[in-house]
């Protein structure tokens, strides 16, 4: 597989000012044949050292197994040490920049989103295990990591495969793929035993209308209407799978994204506060400091040392 920055977002503001944001990354194939692909698997041979910059995929998640080798994610802005052998599991839009050790053994899973979402919707866990970026260390049983590879390496050739029933075959080395990271990863116990699988499907619905909606500053009844919810069946939902109000999602949110503005961009406070919806800098201020403990200034500071 090929990575190309093929688009640099790049606002603007007033009219006029361009300033730059974290690359978005469109990856594609090489083979024109391989245009239209649900699932990729690529074994990334390049020697010596190898780092990307902090990017984030617009309509792919991704999966990369590090067979043997160590390295450092950076992760919005955190350092996330890794060692084979695991797995890195990268949802959509998540930021994230790679700086391998020399000779890292490496496999890519790359997954279109919409196909990714008909995956998820055979297990609600998968949900919450795509909520968030991980590492996944595979290393506490060498018989683990062997599995993992054997996986990944029959996932490659069945993609790649013309015989009867491939897509099938496909979906289902996905699964068990997906479902053996699921066992491994520590998830934080965030859906309460009592919630639905209607309750999670619904904040699952919820979540991507926020992505689609946070710099609009809609009111929560807003949401519901779109969603054809009430207000009070959206608060049971969002409080039995996350333990979270609907407000408080919108609002993380909305802070995840100003905190990729302050450490990757170039904008000012008062540029990140109007490009999010706020009318008002000060008022920008006072949110990210309840929110966060600290002043978006204080804030970037930080994060860049």
């Amino acid at each position: 597989m090929t990575y190309s920055a093929m688009t640099k977002v790049q606002p603007k503001w007033n009219g006029k000012e361009k300033h730059a944001t974290v690359p978005k990354v469109r990856l594609y194939v090489e083979r024109p044949e391989e245009k239209h692909w649900l699932v990729h698997v690529g074994h990334v041979t390049d020697r010596g050292r190898w780092k990307t910059e902090p990017h984030a995929h617009p309509a792919y998640g991704q999966v990369i197994f590090v067979r043997s080798g160590r390295g450092v994610m950076n992760l919005e802005g955190s350092s996330v040490p890794f060692e084979g052998p695991c797995a890195l599991l990268l949802p959509t839009e998540c930021v994230h920049g790679l700086d391998y050790e020399v000779d890292v053994d490496r496999w890519v899973v790359t997954i279109e989103v919409a196909y990714l979402a008909q995956v998820n919707a055979k297990l609600h866990e998968f949900i919450e295990l795509w909520a968030a970026p991980r590492m996944i260390p595979l290393a506490d049983s060498t018989d683990n990591g062997i599995a993992f590879y054997s996986l990944i390496q029959r996932l490659k050739d069945e993609t790649q495969s013309d015989s009867v029933g491939h897509v099938v075959g496909a979906e289902a080395l996905l699964t068990t793929l997906l479902l053996m990271l699921l066992r491994e990863a520590s998830l934080d116990q965030t859906t309460s035993e009592s919630a639905t699988r209607n309750d999670i499907r619904l904040v699952d619905r919820f979540r991507k209308l926020i992505d689609q909606h946070y710099r609009e500053n809609l009111a929560l009844q807003d949401y519901a209407s779109m969603m054809a919810v009430s207000l009070v069946q959206l608060r049971a939902a969002c409080a039995s799978a996350t333990e979270q109000s609907p407000t408080k999602m919108i609002h993380a949110r909305i802070i995840t994204e100003a905190k990729r503005d302050l450490i990757f961009g170039n904008m000012s406070v008062e540029q990140i506060a109007f490009g999010l919806g706020f009318a008002d800098a000060a008022y920008f201020t006072r949110f990210f400091r309840r929110e966060v403990g600290q002043a978006p200034s204080q804030f970037r500071a930080t994060a860049r040392q």
